[in-house]
């Protein structure tokens, strides 16, 4: 099976829902993925992730199925340089690369930090929630890899946020979130296609082939927005914190 998933476009926070540059993303990823079969759907319950969806849902004359579990990964942390409280997936690299533990999946959560907080709680509903919608598609979690008990080559679709992604992409590899919430950047309505492989019968694991695609925003000539970027270099007039 494939899963496609994309990354809300380009969003106005304050309001829940997208700028008119998002609405436009959202318009050329819907006749992007037009002619792309997709079996399901399903979508984070925050406006921005579902107005995102419903154009491509219109176009297929589809409904995408609300899942709590896709809304924004927003666990808290204290982060170190201020002492104040933050998002989990924005500390200063120069704060959480210094933890080794960090790099673990058995030990990401175990520093005090992460243990004052709510990151694990948060962390293990997001994959529950994953898997218990890919053993509704045929493939249930056994340790690191998946028992493919109905194989498949449908198409899922997933409309949520990057938070939420990286710690999807995280427990399909088996792998720490932190590298993933800092070291990629799926930009707004971007779309990663991962695919399972069944080299052994019933044995099933996830791949990734592509990761924060815009290729619907090239394909038009539009520029990527800058949401969830940081400045490249220190003194360009763009956002630091």
């Amino acid at each position: 099976m494939k899963l496609l998933i994309v990354r809300h476009a380009d969003p106005d926070y304050e309001n829940d829902c997208l700028t008119e540059r998002g609405a436009e993303e959202a318009r050329l990823l819907a006749e992007y993925l037009r002619d792309v079969p997709i079996n399901a759907a399903y979508t984070s319950p925050l406006a921005r992730a579902r107005l995102t969806a419903e154009p491509v849902m219109k176009a297929k004359g589809m409904e995408a199925q609300v899942c709590d579990w896709l809304r924004e990964f927003d666990a808290q942390v204290v982060r170190p340089d201020t002492g104040a409280p933050g998002i989990v997936w924005d500390w200063l690299p120069q704060d959480w690369t210094a933890v080794d533990d960090f790099y673990a999946p058995n030990t990401w959560a175990r520093p005090a930090v992460m243990r004052n907080g709510d990151a694990l709680e948060k962390y293990r509903a997001v994959c529950e929630g994953l898997d218990a919608l890919l053993s509704s598609h045929g493939y249930r979690r056994e340790g690191r890899l998946y028992r493919a008990e109905k194989p498949n080559h449908d198409t899922v679709a997933l409309f949520c946020h990057f938070g939420a992604e990286a710690v999807m992409l995280s427990h399909l590899l088996s792998v720490s979130p932190m590298p993933i919430l800092h070291g990629f950047c799926a930009l707004p309505s971007s779309v990663t296609l991962v695919y399972t492989e069944e080299r052994r019968e019933g044995i099933a694991s996830f791949r990734i082939s592509e990761f924060g695609a815009l290729s619907h925003l090239r394909k038009a000539g539009v520029e990527p927005s800058f949401s969830a970027r940081f400045c490249e270099c220190f003194s360009d007039d763009a956002r630091h914190d």
